[in-house]
């Protein structure tokens, strides 16, 4: 796993569609609608943030654990409109003896049903595999969150389990969840 890819300096993804990039203070009214609807974390171990001031000092939080080397938050915007804030999407628990990563993603309400969290998530993985160079990617969905289940199907993943009350989750409790994955050699197999 090629930490310094990640780590090295903050990388910025593009596709046709998107860019993935860091997320600035002057981005906070984009963070603030994200994270103060409680409808984008009703399937998420996150409690929603109805102070604008709380948001603020997030944004330093999601530098601090991009330099602590633990987790990386990307804005996701639209290469339209490249200073709108769509979505946020993350890797973190990097675990390099099994050279694997989990990923997670939410997007602005206003944003949901359009493709945007897929086009988000196929522009991650090509990076986790072929610039980073991880083996395995995986990520944790509650049950009832299909939209996610779909967006990680779409892109090639494989549904390997559910993990029964297996994880205290905030504002939710203890909480069942399934767990996708897509591996390297999958991802290989769609290139050809």
């Amino acid at each position: 796993m090629n930490l310094e890819a990640i780590f090295g300096q903050f990388p910025v993804l593009r596709s046709d569609e998107l860019i993935l990039k860091k997320i600035e203070d002057v981005h906070v009214d984009g963070v603030f609608e994200i994270y103060s609807n409680d409808k984008v974390f009703e399937y998420c171990g996150i409690l929603p943030k109805h102070n604008k001031n709380t948001v603020s000092n997030m944004i330093g939080h999601f530098a601090r654990d991009f330099h602590k080397r633990s987790k990386i938050k990307w804005g996701i915007f639209a290469n339209a409109e490249p200073e709108r804030l769509l979505g946020i999407i993350e890797a973190f628990d990097f675990n390099q003896k099994v050279n694997m990563v989990t990923i997670g993603y939410f997007l602005d309400e206003a944003h949901w049903g359009k493709g945007i969290a897929s086009a988000a998530v196929k522009l991650l993985v090509q990076f986790l595999f072929e610039d980073v160079n991880v083996n395995r990617i995986q990520a944790e969905v509650m049950p009832r969150n299909d939209s996610s289940k779909k967006v990680l199907v779409k892109n090639g993943f494989l549904k390997e389990g559910t993990l029964r009350q297996a994880s205290l989750w905030t504002g939710k409790g203890i909480v069942d969840l399934e767990i996708y994955s897509i591996l390297k050699e999958d991802y290989l197999a769609t290139l050809i």
